[in-house]
């Protein structure tokens, strides 16, 4: 079975809802930098080495996104370049903790 995260903005979510991470095209620059893109542009999935996130469809900007351990020798250093570049929350929806690069 995969490990699933959840990627939140760095602020804590308010009376509004969740903190926007940023817009679609913020989000596929700054990850397109670290390896991980659309296979075709406009698509929601994004493929990286070991992983896979997923946006969600037609929201814009992005609240969360899901990401998934395709691949588990390599995804861990992917997952924490992430988070620690991109400055993102990754929560473990099943255990409630959070990564911390």
């Amino acid at each position: 079975m995969n490990q699933n995260f959840v990627i939140l903005s760095p602020e804590e979510a308010g009376k509004n809802g969740l903190v926007p991470i940023g817009t679609r095209a913020e989000i596929i620059k700054a990850l397109d930098l670290l390896n991980t893109s659309p296979e075709r542009e406009g698509e929601d999935v994004l493929w990286g080495p070991g992983i896979r996130i997923d946006m969600p469809p037609d929201k814009d900007p992005v609240d969360q996104m899901l990401l998934t351990i395709v691949e588990e020798e390599i995804a861990f250093l992917v997952i924490m370049r992430i988070s620690r570049i991109c400055q993102w929350r990754m929560i473990d929806p099943e255990t409630g903790r959070e990564l911390n690069p």
